[in-house]
């Protein structure tokens, strides 16, 4: 099957000089396309024997973090719809407060003991991811003067080996910092950008427990989710 790659305007540029930080660690000359070899297109293999899947990061044995708890759900498809099998799927964010578990975050919000922000599932038969987690903060991020980033947690997409990895960000519905943000405005169709945004599904909510929401994903082809590194 011959690849499809993304239509004109669907993923963010290399530079976008509302960006700041991307100004200086884009590629400064036009990209070389390099063969894979076997080792890169096939090993190792990302299953869930050897990376232990982590689909609930608000509770634990002896631990629950702060915050209202949600529930993630969604498909992981290709460009013709067909679901995307045993794809490894790691997801990161900030607590509740909007502070990240890294020493090289600085920001003055409460850190949370008992949340790490990381977690790890894989997709079924049919495509379909699920985790529970807490709704992150938003938090600031000095790009220009009052800058914050909107609500969001990070993906990232393993294929059969780590040469195949998208990375992409699950953002909020009714935000109102989403008009504001450099990062979710810089993919040029507004089409595109509405696919970072994550519904409210009633059929995910999980009844007396969590809110849920909907995101699913679509690798390549006209109706791409956006990914940061994209070639």
């Amino acid at each position: 099957m011959s690849f499809r790659p993304p239509a004109p305007g669907t993923q963010p540029p290399y530079d976008a000089p509302a960006y700041g930080s991307t100004h200086k660690r884009h590629p400064k000359q036009a990209l070389l396309r390099i063969g894979q070899t076997l080792t890169e297109t096939s090993a190792p293999r990302m299953t869930e024997a050897l990376y232990p899947a982590a689909a609930n990061l608000a509770k634990g044995p002896g631990w629950e973090a702060q915050g209202e708890r949600i529930i993630v759900a969604g498909r992981v498809l290709d460009e013709d719809g067909r679901p995307l099998v045993g794809a490894m799927v790691e997801v990161w964010q900030a607590n509740a407060a909007g502070r990240y578990n890294h020493e090289r975050d600085t920001h003055d919000a409460p850190l949370d003991a008992n949340f790490k922000g990381e977690g790890r599932v894989f997709t079924d038969a049919e495509g379909w991811y699920r985790y529970t987690t807490i709704r992150p903060g938003a938090y600031p991020w000095r790009n220009h003067a009052n800058a914050w980033r909107p609500v969001h947690i990070h993906y990232s997409l393993f294929g059969q080996g780590f040469a195949q990895r998208l990375i992409t960000q699950m953002y909020f519905p009714g935000d109102p910092l989403l008009p504001l943000d450099p990062i979710f405005n810089c993919i040029p169709d507004a089409a595109a950008r509405n696919r970072l945004v994550a519904a409210f599904d009633l059929d995910v909510t999980q009844p007396d427990h969590a809110l849920g929401y909907r995101f699913d994903i679509v690798l390549r082809g006209r109706d791409a989710t956006p990914m940061e590194n994209t070639p």
